[in-house]
């Protein structure tokens, strides 16, 4: 390896680890204040307030990337799999089980986002464009159903939202603050008994 190819990829990784340390002091700035302010967020990852915008472009552009943090160690690259199962009914319990593993991995995080998001115009349209990918998942997999209702696909995005799994969760909880995927039981059943699906009375 060159000297200079050495140095350009010494300064990438730089500018990569910058970049993640940004990200992650935005989620914590986020569970902890419900806000986003990006003063608060480069001085608590020690940069200044103009390498977060070099970065990042603008505060949508910041929120892209704590939501792109998110999915990535939420594993929602495992929803893939829910769409490449023969059985549709598998697919829909994949698609919960996944669900409920995002929403749990940083769930004060996300909870403050969502609130957020009803505040927030910015903030808002990111949250607004994630949910609809997941819409449009939702009605992929409920058109595959055996004589599903014809509201399957707003019931499927309706019961697989962040504050169903909230909600139920703290029912499910054995503990308080028990992991939100304990919850992911009791929606596989809500969506079997509201999409019609097998075991859906057990």
């Amino acid at each position: 390896m060159s000297p200079r190819s050495y140095r350009m990829g010494q300064r990438q990784a730089e500018v990569d680890e910058t970049r993640a340390r940004i990200v992650a002091a935005a989620r914590v700035h986020l569970a902890e204040t419900g806000g986003l302010s990006l003063d608060a967020v480069a001085r608590r990852a020690d940069v200044a307030r103009a390498t977060v915008y070099y970065q990042f472009g603008s505060k949508t552009g910041l929120l892209e990337a704590v939501c792109d943090a998110l999915a990535e160690q939420g594993g929602m690259a495992r929803l893939a799999e829910a769409f490449t199962l023969a059985d549709p009914w598998a697919a829909v319990d994949r698609f919960v089980e996944v669900m409920g593993g995002f929403w749990a991995f940083d769930r004060v995080c996300t909870r403050r986002l969502r609130a957020l998001a009803a505040l927030d115009d910015e903030v808002g349209r990111v949250i607004a464009d994630r949910d609809a990918r997941r819409r449009e998942g939702a009605a992929v997999l409920s058109g595959r159903l055996p004589a599903a209702p014809p509201d399957a696909a707003g019931l499927l995005f309706v019961l697989t939202a962040f504050e169903t799994y909230d909600a139920l969760a703290a029912e499910a909880a054995a503990e308080p603050g028990d992991d939100l995927t304990a919850a992911v039981p009791a929606v596989t059943r809500l969506v079997r008994a509201a999409l019609g699906g097998p075991g859906a009375a057990a």
